[in-house]
């Protein structure tokens, strides 16, 4: 899998999914400062790189949960990444939207499933971890038995990391910062110089973005 993640990080710096800027910023909607920024709905737009995502995904499908029975996406970023690989594997698809509808039939999760159905969910980032543990809790409330979650990359935070530990939910991702770091200054993408600031803004967001007002 470490050559898979290369070649995911890769990917998203040549398409530009992600971009660094260390000396200038991004602002997410949280408000938190940010020297890089992910939109992994990019991908969706490149077959190459479209494929080879949904093909890492099912072979991760295959080799951590044999027994799926479903393939559930989170709204909105996964939903097509799920389409994708549940149609590669063969296997019926749903998809979890943030909170359940306020009008028709109030549904959270659309589609067809059935309650101890054996369900691994698609995610397209891995941030604080807390809208995708959201999905989790939905379909487990449902009654399906979620095996795990398979992201394409995760920012690494502490937090996620916590947070998924502590929804007894275990995560896989096809790439990740760290390796995208480490590619990002292979490639010369960044310089040496950037690392750090880059690796002090993940060890904690909140006060990076406090310093860097």
């Amino acid at each position: 899998m470490e050559n898979c993640a290369k070649k995911i990080a890769e990917y998203l710096l040549q398409i530009k999914a992600i971009k660094l800027q260390p000396s200038n910023p991004f602002t997410w909607a949280s408000g938190w400062k940010s020297p890089i920024y992910c939109d992994n709905r990019k991908t969706l737009s490149f077959p190459e790189v479209r494929s080879f995502i949904r093909d890492s995904f099912a072979e991760m499908v295959k080799e951590y949960y044999p027994g799926t029975e479903l393939v559930a996406g989170v709204a909105t970023g996964a939903i097509a990444h799920g389409v994708l690989v549940a149609e590669k594997l063969g296997l019926p698809f749903v998809y979890v939207r943030s909170e359940a509808k306020e009008h028709g039939l109030g549904n959270q999760i659309e589609g067809y499933f059935e309650p101890g159905q054996n369900v691994v969910v698609i995610e397209d980032l891995i941030s604080t971890g807390g809208s995708s543990l959201n999905a989790v809790k939905a379909l487990r409330i449902a009654g399906c038995d979620v095996a795990g979650m398979i992201a394409i990359f995760t920012y690494e935070f502490k937090k996620s990391a916590d947070g998924f530990a502590a929804a007894n939910c275990e995560l896989h991702t096809l790439s990740n910062y760290t390796t995208l770091i480490e590619t990002a200054v292979r490639t010369g993408y960044i310089g040496e110089s950037e690392v750090l600031t880059l690796q002090q803004w993940r060890l904690d967001p909140s006060v990076w973005c406090l310093e860097n007002k």
